[in-house]
């Protein structure tokens, strides 16, 4: 039975206990704010961060090394970046990465006498951050999902509900502002310390009338070998790639050629890997830098760089993708009054484009969008001040939470959606090789399921989590396809097989959103720059 719903206040409510949530509370509590942080599941030990290793886009403030580390990616991108934002991120992180060696004490590793800051070790990075916050000020609920935001009268965000699911008890925040750090949606495929990410910041976003951004960027597949979930695809750019008889596969590769790998799982089932280009140096570093990598080749009696191993590529979706809530400032604030958005929960288009990947930028954006994005609730909640007290709030929720009525769901709603999801968003065929006879009928089911899933699906306060999970990663399915078949082109990860050319009319960014009825919109068209390649 559930106990009594506990009631607290907060300035700034930080949902999620990933990179992007830690930066996010650290920095809204060094400017005054109470902060408290919810998370899903143990922060400092849940998420695909604290999972394994991690690269980070740290360059040197030197502007030919900047220069460079900016336009690396840009034709990969569909030149949907924004050079402003791009240089934002690398100062900030470089601030950031300094702070972790002098105030968090993270054990850099010295190469020639210098500590190398171009990479983290999840576990350890993540400890230091719950640490960090805790002796900031910061107060921490674990394992308390939030299930829906709370708006005032005039739409302003104003809190959460949620659940603890060690107490068994609902709870309630009063809160000035709200940080969305939830991470992205990888739809339970089992990717590595991915199965926390199921998008649900995005559909809070969402009801509470904000919109998504570059969600046709969220198709991204990851190398794995197949009797394990790490995917560390940046060592599959030392590897040959093999059909199941061992003769090379022509085309394949970690990058430019993950779409030949696909095809041959689907045509064969089998695809062969060697990781036989990396030198006996770069072997060591590969094992220093990523022990988690090799545990199970160890246990298997497996070599890497000289046995061939199978391999099958894993959906990271919005994880490794770019897609999530648009931003419309400096703050990371979205279009909603008191609602922010960090890290992979929040749209990457502006530093990655059409492209992204595991850590690099990605990790780079979390710690700067999550910096911004406490800075920015802060200031929010400074200006509000006593008068967020007298607030009448109201639950933003839906699936789950207030079912439209009409027809009580037939079956097991959750089951249900993990059908769905599995057989219309996980395979290669629909989400990764694109084309829109496939799309348009995947979206039909998804559309069909997300209606009786507002009318019908309930669950005791217990279960309400889980159903507003799977709302959660079929309204990321109906926004990605929406998207993709709006994008009549190939540009960045959103590919289309009728359409494989990349079309300079398109440079622009799609947003996407709404809930029961979807909509998608293009934004302004973008400076014209040179088209000179598209990622693959």
């Amino acid at each position: 039975m559930t106990t009594t719903a506990l009631d607290l206040t907060a300035d700034v409510v930080i949902v999620g206990g990933g990179p992007a949530g830690t930066w996010a509370a650290l920095t809204a509590a060094a400017a005054g704010a109470d902060v408290l942080l919810l998370d899903k599941g143990y922060c400092g030990t849940s998420g695909p961060t604290a999972s394994g290793g991690t690269g980070v886009w740290y360059v040197q403030p030197e502007p030919a090394a900047r220069e460079k580390a900016m336009a690396s990616r840009e034709a990969l991108g569909g030149h949907l970046q924004d050079r402003r934002w791009m240089a934002r991120v690398l100062d900030q992180t470089y601030e950031n990465m300094n702070r972790l060696e002098a105030e968090a004490r993270y054990p850099f590793p010295v190469v020639d006498g210098v500590a190398h800051k171009r990479g983290l070790q999840g576990p350890e990075y993540m400890r230091r951050m719950r640490s960090w916050i805790k002796r900031a000020g910061v107060r921490i609920l674990d394992h308390s999902p939030v299930t829906e935001l709370l708006v005032d009268a005039t739409g302003t965000v104003a809190g959460v509900r949620g659940h603890r699911r060690q107490h068994n008890t609902d709870y309630r925040v009063r809160a000035s502002a709200v940080v969305l750090a939830t991470g992205g949606c990888a739809f339970l495929s089992k990717a590595l310390g991915c199965d926390v990410a199921t998008g649900d910041g995005a559909l809070y976003a969402a009801e509470a009338g904000a919109a998504m951004s570059g969600m046709e960027f969220s198709n991204s597949y990851a190398i794995a070998p197949a009797f394990t979930s790490v995917t560390k695809t940046a060592y599959y750019g030392f590897a040959t790639f093999f059909h199941g008889d061992g003769t090379p596969l022509a085309g394949a590769g970690s990058q430019g050629g993950r779409s030949v790998i696909a095809k041959e799982l689907l045509r064969t089932g089998t695809v062969l890997c060697q990781i036989d280009h990396a030198t006996p140096e770069q072997q060591a570093l590969m094992r220093t830098g990523q022990p988690n990598f090799f545990l199970t080749f160890d246990r298997l009696g497996i070599n890497p760089f000289t046995d061939k191993f199978p391999v099958t590529l894993l959906l990271e979706g919005t994880v490794r993708g770019t897609g999530g809530i648009q931003i419309v400032d400096d703050d990371c604030a979205t279009s909603v009054p008191g609602l922010y958005a960090a890290g992979d929960a929040a749209t990457r288009e502006l530093i990655c484009g059409g492209f992204t990947g595991g850590g690099s930028h990605n990790s780079a954006w979390a710690m700067s969008s999550g910096t911004w994005a406490g800075g920015g609730a802060a200031r929010f909640a400074v200006a509000l001040g006593s008068s967020a007290a007298k607030r009448r709030l109201t639950g933003a929720g839906g699936v789950a939470v207030r079912p439209t009525g009409g027809r009580p769901f037939d079956g097991d709603p959750w089951a249900e959606a993990q059908d769905v999801l599995r057989r219309q968003v996980h395979p290669y065929d629909k989400n990764y090789l694109r084309h829109g006879d496939r799309l348009r009928p995947a979206l039909t089911e998804l559309d069909e399921l997300w209606q009786r899933l507002r009318a019908g699906a309930s669950a005791d306060p217990a279960g309400t989590p889980r159903l507003r999970q799977a709302a959660a990663m079929v309204a990321h399915a109906r926004w990605m396809y929406t998207s993709a078949l709006a994008r009549t082109e190939s540009r960045g990860m959103a590919r289309r097989q009728e359409f494989p050319d990349l079309d300079p009319a398109q440079h622009r960014r799609l947003t996407v959103g709404g809930l029961d009825e979807l909509w998608v919109r293009p934004e302004s068209l973008l400076a014209p720059r040179p088209e000179l390649a598209v990622a693959s």
